[in-house]
């Protein structure tokens, strides 16, 4: 396999149900990962342009599920299957969807999910 320009981490960390901050694939990231890996493959990207990796919590929790992009070093968050085309589309020209990308504050933890509070 050739390495590739960009790897997607698809947060797929799941916690007890009930738990305040929630979980990525409480919110369907594991769907997500595996359609993503779909639409990559079929768009012929999968070989040599960008893979969709699972990952661990990525301390976004609140903004799940989430999807880090490297080595461009930004995320995106809130993200559904109805962005996914549009996920890929940006892809395939190098660009991003802006709307999607987490700002710095998206990545402070909210007051009310910390423990204690």
């Amino acid at each position: 396999m050739a390495k590739r320009k960009r790897y997607l981490f698809v947060c797929v960390n799941r916690r007890p149900d009930g738990a305040p901050k929630g979980s990525c694939a409480a919110r369907g990231s594991e769907a997500l990962h595996a359609r993503l890996k779909e639409m990559l493959k079929e768009r012929g990207l999968a070989q040599t342009e960008v893979r969709a990796c699972h990952s661990s919590c990525l301390d976004t929790c609140w903004v799940g599920p989430t999807i880090a992009v490297e080595p461009d070093n930004y995320f995106y968050g809130n993200v559904t299957q109805a962005d996914l085309e549009e996920i890929v589309d940006a892809l395939e020209k190098g660009e991003r969807v802006e709307r999607l990308v987490l700002s710095d504050s998206d990545f402070t933890e909210p007051k009310h999910l910390k423990p204690g509070s």
